[in-house]
Order: structure tokens, then sequence, then C-alpha cells
């Protein structure tokens, strides 16, 4: 049973869990082939805390996914996408979203969106976004014949560009800039011209 879906654990055990799945993210982007036995050295733990912790490399890679859903929803909640202003709340769920794709770019790209636990993040985030679209939207920050879904789609594209013809600038990139990449973009090809 993976620490995603277990019962919640003790401070230590959550600090070594959260250790593992960095150190998997860290070592999986550098090395795909890596074995557990390196994640745990990189980890700081024994390959045997890591073999309790997951039942094999799947079930890690999972749990890394699933944290970074889980942070990415939390990201797009301190955006107040239902309350912020919309652009502010879009500027900042996207700055967020960035710096977290960033950083779990290996687990992202691998999740299992049919997994019923990412599939109901999936669902949370994706429902979050049209809401903050829809604002726009009512606002006339977008076209009012847009398509909705169509308009998330372009959305949620951009952001996986921007981190993705990106990588080369890793840690070095400006969330905020990207963001304001990401969003002009957007409203060029589906807005309205309005900016403020």
């Amino acid at each position: 049973m993976s620490p995603t879906s277990a019962r919640p654990l003790r401070a230590d055990a959550e600090r070594t869990v959260r250790a593992i799945l960095d150190a998997a993210e860290r070592v999986l982007s550098e090395n795909p082939n890596a074995t557990l036995e390196q994640i745990a050295e990189a980890a700081g733990v024994a390959r045997t805390t890591v073999h309790r912790r997951f039942a094999n490399r799947e079930d890690l890679v999972r749990s890394i996914a699933v944290a970074a859903w889980r942070r990415i929803a939390a990201a797009v909640d301190a955006a107040r996408p239902r309350t912020a202003p919309p652009l502010v709340a879009l500027h900042q769920a996207t700055a967020n979203v960035i710096e977290i794709k960033y950083g779990a770019s290996y687990a992202l790209d691998r999740v299992d969106s049919t997994d019923p636990e990412v599939a109901e993040i999936q669902a949370d985030v994706f429902a979050k976004c049209d809401a903050v679209l829809a604002r726009a939207r009512a606002d006339g920050f977008i076209a009012a014949d847009a398509d909705p879904t169509w308009v998330r789609r372009v959305y949620l594209a951009l952001i996986n560009e921007t981190v993705h013809g990106n990588a080369e600038l890793d840690g070095n990139a400006d969330p905020d800039a990207l963001a304001g990449r990401v969003i002009d973009t957007l409203l060029s090809g589906v807005g309205t011209g309005r900016r403020q």
C-alpha cells in the first residue's frame, strides 16, 4: 500500500517518505533507469526503507505523481480561483503550477490519468480552472463565442509546452514571467484583446 493512500504517517515517517519522493523525482529525471537502491542512497535512507514504503518502482512513481497532483491542487486553491479577480487568479495559478511542474516533470509525464485517485484530483483542478476561465469570459477577457473546453485545453497545453519547451532553464526559470507569457498567449489567441 502506498503512502498516498495509507493511513496518516507519523511526522518522522512523513519526512522519510517526502525525502524518498523528492529523491526519486530528482534521480529518475536524470536517469530513468535508476534503481531503487540509487534512489534510497539519494534520499539518505536504507534500501529496505524504500521497499517497506513502496511495493515496487511503479508504486513509487505513482506516489510521486499523486503527491505532485496534490501540490498542484493546493497551488490552484492558493490562487483563489473563485474569488480573486480572474486574471489575478489565472496568473497566480499558472505561476504556481509551472513551478511545481518543473520539479515533478518525470512523474507527471508518466502519470496514469485513469488511476482513480489521480483522476479525482485532476477533475477537481480542471473544475477550478474552468471556473476561473468562465469568470474571465464573463468579465470580457475571453471571447464569448470561445468554446470553454477548447480554451481550457489550449491553456493547459500552453503550460505544458512552457515547462517542456523551457526544460533547459530548470530551476532558473521565473514562474511569474513564464505565467505572464502563457496568459498573454492565451488571451491573444482566444481573448478579446482586453488586458485591463
